[in-house]
């Protein structure tokens, strides 16, 4: 597959272009023009419209290490920024974030199905950042494991830290969380830490621990029978939010109300989806598929919803 999540492309046969916003297989992908609707399509049948590069996806030189002032010396700060495309929003592209002063030696690799994949290794230089994936936001919950290695190099007379290895499974919590501006990237995105502060234990506040009651325990309240998941019923502002952002709301939605059912026993529980373009109905249907409390979902009350809603029946 020559074409990746992002790349802008024009169809062989038809007056019609757009941005890959998904990789369906090794022939398949989906192109999501200006009308926002995604279109499969053979890879044979597009071809690369050379000129459009996603913001930050340009390889940066790694310079000659300049002695630095030892002062001012960063050993911590390194990240994944993770940040939409500026042309095709429901794809977002994953930066590795140095604001380190160290030269970093980095692999990345994904596990899914105990299948896995190299999928970008090379140096990024101090204060600098480097494209090293991409994904569609509304597949999240099908996203693989990723494995970060780092390695931290200077020629300067400083001792490195230990490589470091860090494991992710990303879930719809991680993203449903307020964009920040990025590091480095001038990009409003999710920002995850990957060398977190050494964590300072203090004795005097381990004792008094001990001697604190127990938190209460997480309390689900009891669901509605129909859960709307509208995104005018969830937000105030979704005026503001992109189509990924809102179907990331919705999703989260969805699953406290799925979760409080099960917990409360709930026979079954329905949810209001509307017909719209069916992303949100196939992702949650995705979902349900796989649930293992859920017996069985089907089409709510045409009557009531047409096809508008999805009822579940739970075990």
């Amino acid at each position: 597959m020559k074409y990746k999540l992002g790349d802008f492309v024009r169809f062989v046969d038809e007056k019609m272009e757009g941005f890959v916003t998904r990789i369906i297989d090794e022939q398949m992908i989906g192109v999501t023009g200006e009308d926002e609707f995604e279109i499969p399509v053979l890879a044979s049948k597009v071809t690369t419209v050379h000129g459009y590069e996603p913001a930050g996806s340009k390889k940066q030189a790694v310079p000659d290490e300049k002695p630095a002032d030892l002062t001012q010396f960063e050993k911590k700060g390194i990240y994944l920024g993770v940040v939409a495309d500026l042309k095709a929003p429901s794809v977002v592209h994953f930066h590795l974030v140095n604001t380190t002063s160290f030269q970093l030696l980095a692999a990345f690799s994904t596990e899914k199905l105990h299948a896995f994949k190299g999928e970008f290794s090379g140096a990024i230089a101090p204060r600098s950042s480097e494209v090293i994936y991409s994904a569609q936001l509304a597949d999240l919950q099908l996203w693989p494991a990723f494995t970060f290695h780092v390695i931290y190099s200077t020629k300067q007379n400083i001792e490195p830290p230990v490589p470091l290895v860090v494991k992710e499974k990303f879930k719809a919590k991680d993203f449903s969380g307020t964009k920040k501006q990025v590091p480095l990237l001038n990009q409003q995105g999710w920002i995850i830490r990957l060398d977190e502060p050494d964590m300072v234990i203090d004795a005097q506040k381990l004792k008094e621990s001990f001697f604190k009651p127990a938190e209460e325990k997480v309390v689900f309240e009891r669901p509605v029978s129909e859960v709307d998941l509208h995104i005018e019923k969830l937000r105030d502002d979704y005026q503001f939010l992109q189509s990924s952002e809102m179907i990331q709301i919705q999703l989260a939605h969805f699953h406290k109300a799925l979760d409080a059912a099960i917990v409360h026993q709930l026979p079954d529980i329905t949810f209001i989806h509307g017909a719209g373009n069916g992303t949100l109905r196939n992702e949650l249907h995705k979902q349900l598929g796989k649930h293992p409390k859920v017996q069985t979902f089907m089409d709510a009350r045409k009557e009531k919803f047409g096809y508008g809603a999805t009822k579940v029946l739970l075990k």
